[in-house]
């Protein structure tokens, strides 16, 4: 656990700190296990897991569609193991209350969807995959 501390100025003049944590969280994923899942159970899978601008995007990569499936349910896992200490309770949260989504510039943000957590600050994530395995890493920076 690190805990940052912010000092600054308030609009009476006085210093004032503010302690933050940093999360974070890790997944891997076998693309294999992923693609099983897709061929298995369809749309079912899919519907369950990813929203519809997921879906859209990786079905969009063609021939890799698999490889950006299995990036984003990393992700995912990987949000859910930084965030889990801030839910109330330990699966208060589906997997459709969050997605992965691309920037303008195409890098990978995380978008809450029919949850808040007011104290998270700042997201930062990080996905990969190569032929066999996709990871995410996410960083989270929140009030203490």
């Amino acid at each position: 656990k690190i805990i940052v501390l912010i000092r600054g100025s308030t609009h009476l003049g006085q210093n004032k700190e503010k302690k933050m944590r940093i999360l974070c969280g890790t997944d891997i994923i076998e693309i294999d296990r992923i693609r099983k899942s897709i061929e298995k159970n369809g749309d079912k899978f899919l519907n369950s897991v990813y929203t519809a601008k997921e879906i859209e995007y990786c079905e969009g990569r063609k021939n890799a569609k698999y490889n950006h499936y299995a990036g984003r349910f990393a992700a995912k896992e990987a949000i859910y193991k930084a965030i889990s200490q801030l839910l109330p309770e330990k699966f208060g949260i589906s997997w459709k209350d969050v997605q992965v989504v691309n920037d303008e510039n195409g890098n990978p943000k995380i978008e809450f969807l029919n949850i808040t957590f007011n104290q998270i600050k700042s997201t930062d994530i990080s996905i990969s995959h190569c032929q066999e395995y996709a990871v995410a890493m996410v960083t989270l920076i929140v009030d203490e």
